[in-house]
């Protein structure tokens, strides 16, 4: 899982010097697109194959199709390192590969919790979870410090470094996993449900992704045809997959597993759980990289790099309460834990919301800290008491499901946090640059121009660690038209920075208060799960026997 997860973060700091190396402004309004599916095209397909997968992997082996992803995963990144084009058609290649490799993705997620419970006994799947986790959230935070490093040499190097990580991953796996019990019988995959969850999910997640982007002279798309008819088609084919559900003999999805209350509960609180916190990583981005880095003295293009060290106090709240809350969960069930953990994260949020954009470290590195320490109590946890409460013969099925609501939460969350940033952002960021660029010489017409530009290119370029004046006035040639003194002020480390705080922190006050919704709401569908349940347990001795056979 750390090998994994290194290899997925490790990309989303290196963007800036993946666009320079194939040619291509992301910034131009044609081009934010391509930003956007590469760094949601790889949650979406995790999203929509992960249960049909895990179903493979119940029928083939769950070892076997864990170690195919991770064979996958590792030919996508030898690929990508290898990308012959430039400018749209480079990004379509890495656009392309990505979603590849989120196939690989997807067998290894669909199938880990499986082979880990499988493989511990009910009073130890919750330290294994714990351990699972931990190491997934640290190879996420490790990736950044590694792609801020590595793409300062080359941008090719982020890809080929994790190229060494990944057939590693893959020997190991083949040499180490073994089955841990028989495979169940073969049976047809249910085809009519397979097509309709993946259309549907597709459809319903592919519009949110369209619905960031600016459409006919609006500042975001949900205006779009296609992205309305996306998400009218998307929900319109997720209702028949669950009518088809009930009428096939082997579903792919078990409705039947939303009966055990410790399941149900469980995967709701982790969806909710997945939106409230899935943006949040790319929203401290942001707000480090475009706000309070350069105020502190930071060049632009060493932000992406600093952001993830300055990020570490997260991982380590979840370093420490990983193991611990799964160690303790074990012992006395899931529901005081993850409930707690939940209200944890809810009371970080509500201190990001009140401190100042221009903070003092100490205070957002507790913050950070706290909401690591909270989703910590709250993932290992619920994870084991989701797959504690099915039958072994669907576990496999149980874990793609879980992901499933997971992967779909984060790329719902991307989404609406977006969305919401922007909104804020629209309200009031046209008339504050306005009125900041003419102060310093700008004609009006062109700060009037700039000023209408849809803030997504804003916030992308502080997410990418550009200067968004300096790109801004530079197209139309308006910065080398201004006195020197003016050029300089505009395009200085605090200008930017000082411009939009105002603006950024109404957003942030819109993005974490939803997030603090969705967590407490997380926290009462966490504590509706029940006490401990283990299905072998509370199985007769008949049902344990077909169990253990099945």
């Amino acid at each position: 899982m750390l090998l994994a997860t290194v290899n997925s973060s490790i990309v989303i700091i290196s963007l800036p010097a993946i666009f320079r190396g194939i040619h291509l402004d992301p910034l131009r309004p044609g081009n934010v697109g391509y930003l956007l599916w590469i760094l949601m095209g790889y949650m979406l397909v995790s999203a929509v194959l992960v249960v049909t997968l895990g179903r493979l992997g119940d029928l083939f082996g769950r070892v076997r199709m864990y170690n195919a992803g991770f064979a996958v995963f590792t030919a996508g990144t030898l690929v990508l390192a290898l990308d012959p084009l430039r400018g749209g058609a480079g990004a379509v290649w890495l656009i392309g590969w990505r979603i590849f490799q989120g196939i690989g993705g997807a067998m290894l997620m669909a199938n880990s919790a499986a082979i880990l419970t499988d493989a511990f006994p009910s009073d130890r799947r919750g330290m294994a979870m714990g351990v699972n986790q931990v190491a997934g959230i640290a190879g996420s935070f490790l990736g950044l410090v590694a792609g801020g490093l590595l793409s300062e040499v080359s941008w090719r190097l982020v890809f080929f470094a994790s190229a060494p990580i990944g057939v590693l991953g893959t020997v190991w796996g083949y040499r180490s996993l073994v089955e841990t019990r028989r495979r169940a019988a073969t049976v047809g995959l249910d085809w009519p449900g397979n097509l309709t969850f993946a259309a549907g999910l597709t459809a319903l997640l592919a519009a949110i992704t369209y619905g960031i982007q600016p459409y006919g002279g609006h500042v975001m798309g949900w205006t779009n045809p296609w992205v309305l008819a996306g998400i009218t088609g998307g929900i319109a084919l997720l209702a028949a997959f669950c009518v088809v559900e009930t009428r096939v003999a082997e579903p792919m999805f078990r409705l039947g597993l939303f009966r055990i209350r410790a399941f149900a509960a469980g995967n709701a609180a982790g969806l909710l759980a997945a939106v409230s916190r899935g943006g949040m990583q790319f929203m401290l981005i942001i707000w480090l990289q475009g706000v309070w880095l350069p105020l502190h003295g930071y060049d632009f293009a060493d932000t992406p790099l600093w952001a993830g060290i300055y990020l570490l106090p997260l991982t380590a709240g979840f370093l420490v309460a990983g193991p611990l809350s799964g160690h303790l969960s074990d012992r006395h069930g899931a529901r005081a834990f993850a409930s707690g953990g939940l209200l944890v994260s809810a009371a970080a949020f509500g201190g990001l919301l009140l401190i100042p954009t221009d903070f003092p470290y100490w205070l957002f590195a507790l913050l950070i800290f706290l909401n690591g320490l909270g989703s910590g109590l709250f993932a290992a946890p619920n994870t084991t008491a989701i797959m504690n409460a099915v039958p072994a013969g669907q576990r496999g099925v149980a874990s793609g499901m879980r992901a499933t609501f997971m992967n779909a939460g984060m790329v719902l969350s991307i989404g609406v946090f977006f969305s919401l940033m922007i909104a804020g952002l629209a309200d009031r960021l046209p008339g504050t640059l306005a009125g900041g660029l003419t102060a310093h010489g700008v004609p009006p017409a062109a700060a009037r121009h700039v000023a209408g530009l849809p803030p997504v290119g804003t916030l992308f370029a502080a997410f990418l660690g550009y200067n968004p004046i300096g790109s801004l006035l530079g197209q139309g040639g308006v910065l080398a038209a201004l006195p020197p003194a003016d050029a300089a002020e505009l395009t200085g480390r605090s200008y930017f920075p000082h411009l939009i705080s105002g603006p950024f922190h109404h957003g942030l006050v819109i993005v974490f208060s939803l997030a603090i919704a969705m967590s407490l709401v997380a926290a009462v569908a966490s504590l509706l799960r029940g006490k401990r349940f283990v299905h072998e347990e509370h199985a007769g001795p008949e049902a344990r026997t077909a169990t253990r056979i099945h």
